[in-house]
């Protein structure tokens, strides 16, 4: 029952990711489709108004995450890391350098390094879900199972480079979303237009990827494919189609009003439901939760550092959202004059002060520490007793 609810909380952590670091990304990917320095500039800075007091803390939720994978799951921690070592490498790569470029562009602006610190942005926007995504895909198909596992082609399949692709187009499509409202909010109708059409568009592309991955996973995983469409992840899986529905009408009402909770939703019922769809497995079909889980002294610390970070982290994401949705975090707002006109050429804006790198909050350090300290003190006192015995 504890290494479930365990399980449970790296579930909700993975869905706090998805939903709020995904969108990250997905700006990363609109900053790159954007088009020229001129046309683009617009957008690009309604994106970095959105981004800058977030980015950071988002990858909060992927700590977290890695953490209770590596204490509570330690052989699924093990089997994971070596049998992906390839594409998680490249996903960590991907959050540094979309970090590093991210935090540099405003900086070296007058230096005219610019283009090349966005394009750095940009293009590692799109490593990290990419590869993430073709880790899950090789998680739901049975491609780990062991410490040995091939390191290819474990990844390298229609499967995860599918699901690969979705994630890609879910972060584009929680970004557009994201920032339409955005534009909405502070008073931008061009840009909330632009961000609209572009919300629409990946919402498409989101929903064909899916339905293709839904066909290809019928046959790399028939138990998860047929739990998803006929068993008790269906209702999770109808919730995700109906709210997705409900935004591209909204969207093409040109309302956007509710449209980022439902985003978010249908992304999570998503994620949900594949959970649910693996359960009682966490690596299908060669490890469960209760094989894999740790001694049950370990799960029950987890979850008192679990619920520290609740306490003390959820309150502090919760201002830090406020602030930000009333404008009161991130650069000036730029001058509704520029905003009229994609086309035009806006002025130079000012260069904004790039965020510290990022880093885990003091309270979330502490918390790890405190952990590991109270695993090894355990463990002390195994090889004591067994000493004794």
């Amino acid at each position: 029952m504890i290494a479930d609810t365990v399980a449970a909380v790296l579930v909700l952590v993975a869905i706090a990711y998805a939903a709020l670091a995904g969108a990250d990304f997905g700006g990363g990917i609109w900053d790159l489709l954007a088009g020229s320095a001129t046309r683009g500039r617009a957008a690009r800075d309604r994106i970095d108004h959105s981004i800058t007091p977030v980015w950071e803390s988002n990858h909060v939720w992927l700590i977290i995450m890695v953490v209770v994978l590596w204490t509570g799951f330690p052989i699924a921690f093990g089997w994971i890391f070596t049998t992906l070592f390839v594409p998680l490498s490249a996903a960590a790569l991907g959050i540094v350098l979309r970090g590093a470029g991210f935090a540099f562009r405003p900086e070296v602006r007058a230096m005219r390094w610019e283009p090349v610190a966005g394009a750095v942005f940009a293009f590692a926007s799109l490593l990290t879900p990419f590869f993430l995504g073709t880790a899950v895909g090789a998680v739901v198909t049975g491609q780990v199972h062991g410490s040995n596992g091939d390191p290819a082609a474990a990844w390298v399949n229609p499967t995860s480079l599918l699901t690969g692709a979705l994630f890609v187009a879910f972060s584009a499509y929680l970004a557009a979303v994201y920032l339409a409202v955005d534009s909405e909010r502070g008073g931008e109708p061009e840009l909330r237009r632009y961000f609209t059409r572009r919300a629409f568009a990946a919402g498409v592309v989101s929903g064909v990827l899916a339905a293709i991955t839904m066909v290809v996973l019928r046959t790399s995983a028939p138990r998860i494919f047929h739990i998803l469409t006929a068993g008790r992840s269906l209702p999770l899986v109808v919730v995700s189609v109906l709210a997705g529905a409900a935004v591209l009408g909204l969207l093409a009402l040109d309302r956007v009003a509710l449209i980022r909770p439902l985003a978010a939703l249908a992304v999570a019922a998503v994620a949900a439901g594949w959970a649910i769809a693996q359960y009682p497995d966490l690596l299908p079909p060669h490890l469960t939760i209760a094989d894999a889980a740790a001694p049950t002294g370990t799960l029950g610390t987890e979850l008192l550092v679990v619920f520290i970070i609740v306490v003390v982290v959820g309150p502090s994401f919760g201002l830090l959202f406020w602030l930000t949705q009333r404008g009161h975090l991130g650069e000036a707002e730029a001058s509704s004059a520029s905003m009229l006109v994609l086309d035009a050429d806006p002025p130079e804006p000012a260069a904004v002060s790039a965020p510290p790198p990022g880093r885990p909050s003091g309270v979330f350090t502490l918390a790890v520490i405190a952990l590991v300290a109270v695993r090894r003190i355990q463990r002390r006192r195994r090889d004591r007793a067994s000493v004794r015995t």
